[in-house]
């Protein structure tokens, strides 16, 4: 195996032990200023990334596009960056390790292969492929000797098929496949929650809070060792953008304008930090 990079070293001990929590940002701007809140990992969010090119989440996806989108975020911070690498961007397992040997070239330190099917009749890839291509991601990424953290991500609670008995099901098969972390996005009871720490264990299990349901540090007591916050961060971004663009529109005025941020100030505060 080659020399790992720092950033997977780093973020295997996160997975360790303890809680963190790791947002996602959508571009490199939005990485920077995370990384300068001392956030120890950052995510990449599809649906946010979708949302800069004027699409909705999941529509018209590229390889390329989010092959490249991956390099500008890992290249662009110090800390271990985690992809939303959504379904390997193809059906087929030996096509989704040779993408994913792809992405693990890019500089992240880990990545997420999930089982939506994109399909509105059978949502989820039927349960043996969707081990499958875990497993196929798995072997990639032994290959290819980069150590990136994978994370088997069951869909069920997204796409209308919210079964926690099926979801955990999933989770465990994943997990014996070779997945390092365990996440099932939409999970907002704190019983399910608890549940599937419980099923995975040891293994680390990163909880998506998308909503003020619950706190970091009552996640951690239920166990959950990583926390994202998926495309929520960007939705709240363009919150402000669409208030304040409706009220000139609609209004005429601008009162949203006031007490804004410092933008430039806090990229020029990153500047001189920076070592030459």
């Amino acid at each position: 195996m080659n020399a790992l990079d720092d950033r997977v070293v780093a973020f295997r001990r996160l997975h360790s032990s303890d809680c963190f929590v790791m947002p996602n940002p959508w571009d490199v701007g939005t990485a920077r200023a995370l990384e300068q809140m001392s956030f120890k990992a950052l995510a990449t969010t599809s649906a946010g990334f979708a949302w800069t090119l004027g699409r909705a989440d999941n529509q018209n996806a590229k390889l390329d596009e989010a092959l490249e989108h991956l390099r500008l975020i890992a290249g662009a911070v110090a800390v271990p960056v985690n992809a939303d690498f959504q379904g390997g961007f193809a059906d087929d397992p030996q096509q989704v390790a040779a993408h994913v040997k792809l992405a693990a070239a890019t500089g992240i330190a880990g990545l997420s292969i999930e089982d939506s099917a994109g399909d509105d009749v059978q949502p989820l890839y039927e349960f043996d492929l969707a081990v499958e291509r875990v497993r196929a991601a798995r072997r990639a990424i032994d290959e290819s000797g980069t150590g990136v953290i994978l994370t088997g991500r069951s869909e069920g609670f997204v796409v209308g098929r919210p079964d926690i008995d099926e979801t955990i099901r999933r989770l465990r098969a994943y997990a014996e496949a070779g997945a390092d972390c365990l996440y099932a996005p939409r999970i907002d009871n704190v019983e399910h929650i608890a549940a599937i720490v419980a099923a995975v264990s040891p293994k680390p299990v990163n909880l998506l809070i998308n909503a003020p349901f619950i706190t970091v540090a009552e996640a951690a007591d239920l166990g959950v060792r990583r926390i994202s916050v998926g495309g929520t961060l960007a939705r709240a971004a363009w919150r402000g953008l669409l208030q304040a663009a409706n009220e000139i529109a609609e209004m005429g005025t601008f009162s949203q304008f006031e007490r804004l941020p410092n933008v430039d100030a806090l990229f020029t505060a990153a500047a001189r930090q920076s070592p030459p």
